[in-house]
């Protein structure tokens, strides 16, 4: 009867056991290895997040006149006006990060971020106030010169406001916040050189 006892015992610590290591199993998270192939595919979803966007509105003031020996020839000005919605956009090439892995340390390498887009939306322009002198009529590349002049201008306003080191200080803020989740206690990000891309286009939407 004692030896039925002792095997009813064993098989029940055993069963008890086997129910704490499949509940472990089951419901209790574990800490998950991970090296630098996996965290730079997880960075990669950043990319969208450090994006900063500046919108922009404005009127585009033009005049012009026909030139003799660097001289203005009377009764030749031309001019208008372009009313437009345009935005400039900065962001971080995550495609060239890199990542180093030890342990629970990890060390990012990022790409100085860059203006991407500087862009004035066609569908949004307004023209109006165009002259109408015979001697010096108004051509396309009269506008086209107009936008892409304006275009420098909100991209070094957007400059001078900061919108790279704001794409740079989110770009940290989400990575940071990203491998804290992940279990990482050590965390470095620093910036590497990059490659200017270029960021001057008009775009139809």
């Amino acid at each position: 009867m004692r030896r039925h006892n002792y095997i009813a015992w064993v098989l029940l610590g055993i069963t008890v056991l086997l129910s704490v290591l499949l509940f472990r199993a089951k419901y209790i998270p574990q800490k998950t290895a991970y090296n630098s192939s996996a965290i730079m595919e997880k960075i990669s979803y950043v990319k969208d997040l450090s994006l900063v966007k500046y919108n922009y509105s404005g009127v585009i003031s033009y005049k012009d006149y026909m030139k003799f020996m660097n001289l203005q020839v009377p009764l030749t000005e031309k001019s208008f006006l372009i009313r437009y919605n345009g935005y400039v956009k900065a962001g971080i090439d995550m495609s060239k990060a890199t990542v180093t892995v030890n342990g629970k340390s990890v060390k990012i390498g990022l790409p100085k971020p860059q203006i991407q887009e500087t862009v004035i939306d066609e569908k949004s322009l307004q023209v109006y106030d165009e002259s109408m002198n015979i001697l010096n009529p108004i051509k396309v590349t009269d506008y086209q010169n107009a936008m892409v002049a304006e275009q420098h201008k909100i991209k070094q306003d957007a400059l001078a406001k900061g919108i790279l080191t704001e794409s740079s200080d989110q770009a940290h803020k989400f990575i940071t916040s990203l491998l804290e989740e992940l279990g990482f206690e050590k965390i470095e990000i620093d910036e590497i050189s990059s490659i200017i891309l270029p960021g001057n286009e008009i775009k139809k939407k």
